[in-house]
């Protein structure tokens, strides 16, 4: 009953603040695997919400008089030990809005342990927007994945693992993400929390990945900072490098300053250019007009 009560007071608090229009369990009759995570989730501070052991996700609507069909589900970042659920999910849905499209903030399961979770819960994600599209106004061919840092590894390996026609994001938009498992690479918080202390080769290899490209993997667009000392900007490169050998469409939008986890708060010039980077990149993929 405890548990409940604050979830139900995140959700009363979020609404009253305007981040979210609603709620949209995953699992409304429970998950078929847990990630024994038995703790209260937190707010660590008001943007960042730990120890997420109920997956959902938080629908923006495009208004009707705008709605291009297009949708976007975004994976926040926060290391896979929490999501930065305002500044890397609902300012980046309520700007996807101003373009016509529409926008799903996941709140993915922590890991704990269980590194299959996450994905599992962008799986569930992306096959309830297909079932769900005709209802929401939304093309099934246009429903693409979003992700920033962490949540942007998540984004990745979606892209690159989910291959089924009702879990295939159409689209990737990847928020200086982590990429690579691999050692000289990887942010160590993040893989720590995704596959333990000591993975094994085969776990690594499996989500990294610029290894794991393939003629599915759809179109992207990345953006990065080159002075990112969180995640350095060889994970950007070494991805767009996989994408290009298998001739898939990608951009990325690289910049000498901004560090890292700036979302779309002004950084400087440059660092704040990528959303209109991204639009003009949305236009040639005939996602907006």
């Amino acid at each position: 009953m405890k548990r409940k009560l604050f979830i139900a007071g995140l959700i009363i608090l979020g609404l009253q603040m305007g981040i979210a229009q609603e709620k949209i369990a995953l699992y409304p009759n429970g998950a078929s695997e847990s990630n024994e995570i038995t703790e209260d989730e937190t707010l660590r501070d008001p943007e960042f919400l730990t120890k997420i052991s109920e997956a959902r996700m938080y629908s923006y609507f495009a208004p009707k008089a705008s709605n291009n069909g297009t949708a976007v589900l975004i994976c926040p970042g926060g290391g896979y030990a929490g999501v930065a659920f305002v500044k890397e999910g609902e300012e980046i849905a309520k700007w996807f809005n101003t373009l016509g499209v529409n926008a799903f903030v996941l709140y993915y399961r922590m890991p704990n342990g269980h590194h299959d979770i996450p994905l599992k819960d962008v799986k569930t994600a992306l096959e309830i927007i297909h079932k769900q599209a005709k209802t929401w106004g939304i093309n099934k061919k246009k429903i693409g994945i979003m992700g920033f840092s962490a949540g942007g590894h998540l984004a990745a390996t979606a892209a690159t693992h989910l291959k089924a026609k009702n879990n295939r994001p159409d689209f990737a938009i990847l928020g200086y993400p982590v990429i690579s498992m691999q050692k000289g690479m990887v942010h160590r918080g993040s893989c720590q929390n995704l596959l333990g202390q000591n993975p094994d080769e085969d776990l690594i290899k499996l989500y990294s990945c610029e290894l794991q490209v393939s003629a599915k993997t759809p179109p992207a667009f990345l953006f990065h900072a080159e002075d990112d000392k969180v995640v350095p900007i060889q994970n950007s490169l070494m991805f767009v490098e996989a994408l290009k050998s298998k001739k898939i469409p990608v951009e990325l939008y690289s910049f000498p300053e901004g560090g890292h986890g700036f979302g779309m708060r002004p950084k400087n010039p440059e660092a704040d250019e990528w959303p209109n980077r991204l639009q003009v990149w949305m236009k040639k993929q005939k996602l907006i007009k």
